[in-house]
């Protein structure tokens, strides 16, 4: 359990306060209400994009990392489809070194053409490494705009491709900055050798002045209900033939998502994994195979990514895996093996809070999907889960449902 108090200044900023008095240090952790998925299908990126642009001066902090270091803090940000995260770590004495320069890059960004030119180019450059220069780097390029064609989730974080960064004007990047980037869409988590009275005294200082602005009214197009199977091939210079296969699921924060990740962790999640067991180490057709969920807020995906061994054809592959799921589907689940993926499960969640940094994020991710207390009830919901949920999941992915198919072929030489 994660002990907390929780307050909302006049401007709608929610605070959040996690005491923890073991530790020296200090967590200042804000989630901003916005990710790829609230950009404009032709300015695609820009949340990632302000990810850097974060970092690059507000009104009063030339260089943000400079005053940070001189206190022995760390700082550092990520982008996701449903949210951007800022977070700061420091000695517990020197807090309110973080409240200033949080609040102050919340309250106006160094709206300039170096900054803007800086981390274009950066983005730029990240978008060629790990997405066009990289092997395999180019498939959720491709296979997201398959897999969601409604849905916003079409798009990388990164965006749908390298020219809507190339071409974002000055006017683009301010309006989406005053749109999303305001305390009525953000969350501010405080953990650490805090107490709740001081915080809300820095939250006042610090935040209370800042315009609450108007919080965004979210419409996205949902997606449909895929009615038919899809499929794809791409090839290219990659070092071996890999396969693809995603799952429309749902959403986090829904009920039954226990339910699917925990089949998930028996289908594919390690060595001791049914398609581990019965493709890699018993028929040797993969040489190495695995699934996960994306676990978005909105309707998500089960993937599983196998490499395919050298010997074996790209074809024989994909009936072996789809033989595989169909089998894993119609057999019964053994108690045992539930229980063994419970328990990794629970062993994760532990582990993941014995950092006041984690359990930070972890406050801050519940309270942005709507409801903080969702962070202490994950063990009791995974506890929950029977025999029969998995097995339903199975056979209504499995059997009933459908896939989408990405053949990411070797380029013969």
């Amino acid at each position: 359990m994660i002990s907390f108090e929780k307050f909302t200044l006049a401007n709608g900023l929610q605070v959040i306060v996690h005491e923890d008095p073991a530790t020296t240090m200090a967590v200042v952790d804000v989630i901003y209400n916005v990710g790829s998925r609230d950009e404009d299908e032709n300015l695609t990126g820009f949340a990632h994009l302000f990810e850097h642009l974060m970092f690059g001066g507000s009104e009063n902090i030339p260089s943000f990392d400079t005053p940070l270091q001189k206190v022995g803090g760390e700082n550092n940000a990520f982008t996701t489809p449903d949210l951007t995260n800022y977070y700061i770590s420091v000695p517990a004495q020197n807090i309110e070194t973080a409240f200033w320069l949080e609040s102050d890059r919340m309250k106006q960004l160094a709206f300039n053409t170096q900054s803007l030119e800086t981390q274009r180019k950066v983005v730029i450059e990240e978008f060629k490494q790990r997405y066009l220069n990289q092997p395999y780097g180019d498939v959720w390029l491709k296979f997201r705009p398959m897999i969601y064609q409604k849905h916003p989730y079409r798009w990388p974080t990164i965006g749908a491709g390298i020219q809507h960064i190339e071409e974002a004007q000055m006017s683009d990047v301010r309006a989406f900055f005053e749109k999303h980037y305001i305390p009525s869409n953000a969350v501010l988590v405080v953990a650490g050798r805090v107490k709740v009275d001081q915080v809300k005294a820095l939250a006042e200082k610090w935040f209370a002045p800042i315009d609450a602005g108007i919080k965004p009214n979210r419409k996205l197009p949902q997606e449909p209900e895929q009615s038919e199977d899809r499929r794809m091939e791409i090839s290219g210079d990659v070092p071996a033939n890999r396969i693809y296969k995603a799952y429309p699921v749902i959403g986090r924060y829904e009920p039954e998502y226990y339910a699917i990740d925990l089949m998930s962790d028996l289908v594919g999640r390690g060595e001791s994994s049914y398609l581990y067991e019965h493709l890699v180490q018993k028929q040797r057709i993969f040489d190495s195979i695995g699934t996960y969920q994306t676990s978005s807020i909105d309707p998500g995906l089960l993937i599983i990514q196998g490499q395919v061994s050298d010997d074996v054809k790209i074809e024989e592959a994909e009936k072996a895996l789809e033989k595989a799921l169909q089998d894993f589907a119609a057999s019964p689940i053994i108690e045992k093996d539930l229980q063994m993926v419970k328990n990794q499960s629970e062993a994760s969640l532990v582990f993941g809070e014995v950092e006041v940094l984690n359990r930070a994020m972890n406050l801050a991710m519940a309270a942005n999907a709507g409801d903080v207390n969702l962070v202490n009830e994950e063990s009791e919901k995974i506890a929950k889960v029977q025999v029969a949920d998995l097995e339903k999941c199975a056979q209504r992915l499995f059997i009933q449902g459908k896939s989408n198919t990405l053949l990411y072929k070797k380029t013969a030489k």
